[in-house]
């Protein structure tokens, strides 16, 4: 096996990374707040869709890694691959770490929402806010692909 396909296939194992780290993530995010939902569920005797809709927050990150798995895809060689490994692996974990994150928070609006439901809205703005570090986390990660376009081409 030459060096070429070695760099090569690392850029792959990073396109993997990127998209089943925030499949991962999104899975254990919704499966904290769909616990959460279901307890709720049991101890309260309406506005049980409210809980329902929450539980699927976590799933964006999902989102976030297979369109960023799609766009680095295209930027996969033997020269770029290194670099895609260590986008893809570090955007997966951040969007793995937020979306877990984010089923916590979407766990606890739930639960405090059982004793004042007039709160629920307001209690949702801590996984909003962890919601943000995934949007940045893309964010940067295009801005870094684009440099490794820029960086190939130039080279």
């Amino acid at each position: 096996m030459d060096s070429d396909s070695i760099f090569l296939g690392l850029g792959y194992i990073g396109l993997i990374a990127t998209m089943g780290c925030g499949i991962i993530g999104s899975c254990i995010g919704c499966a904290i707040a769909g616990l959460a939902a279901d307890g709720a569920m049991l101890e309260t005797e309406s506005g049980h869709g409210r809980f329902l809709g929450v539980v699927a927050m976590p799933s964006s990150q999902s989102i976030y890694g297979i369109v960023l798995m799609f766009i680095l895809r295209g930027s996969v060689s033997a020269d770029t691959g290194v670099g895609v490994l260590g986008i893809g692996i570090l955007s997966g974990l951040a969007f793995m770490f937020s979306a877990i994150y984010q089923g916590q928070c979407c766990a606890m609006a739930i639960n405090v929402s059982k004793s004042k439901p007039e709160i629920f809205a307001k209690s949702l703005v801590s996984a909003g806010i962890v919601e943000g570090f995934a949007i940045f986390m893309l964010a940067f990660a295009l801005v870094l692909n684009q440099g490794l376009a820029a960086a190939t081409n130039a080279g």
